[in-house]
């Protein structure tokens, strides 16, 4: 079984974005910028923990890139989390794009988002 963080490690508090879909004034829909998806204000609080980096060669140019494991308690608001959402640290402001999002206690109490800083959102 997977360990799940106490409350005592939850120390960093995040928000999730997601891009809006705006008419072009054709008819037509295209990505905007990114609003606040959950919670609406304030942060929720999460264990931010860094796995892994590297660089990789963007332009003829270095970029360096980390990926990060981010643990929040589930809640009805993240019900529908999406790999194209992101993750805000609410009190850095760095910004953390979500590849992947698993259930690690498989109770449904947390959840374990794979998120990579450092690229293209």
């Amino acid at each position: 079984m997977a360990k799940t963080p106490g409350a005592g490690e939850l120390r960093e508090s995040v928000f999730f974005e997601r891009r809006e879909n705006v008419s072009d004034g054709y008819g037509n829909t295209v990505s905007g910028d990114f609003a606040r998806l959950y919670p609406p204000s304030g942060g929720v609080p999460a264990k931010i923990m860094p796995m892994r980096g590297g660089e990789t060669v963007l332009a003829q140019r270095l970029a360096g890139t980390a990926m990060y494991e981010i643990t929040v308690r589930n809640d009805s608001g993240l019900a529908g989390l999406l790999p194209s959402d992101r993750v805000v640290d609410a009190r850095s402001g760095e910004i953390y794009n979500i590849r992947v999002h698993v259930n690690p206690d498989m109770r449904g109490r947390f959840i374990a988002l794979t998120c990579e800083r450092g690229v293209a959102t």
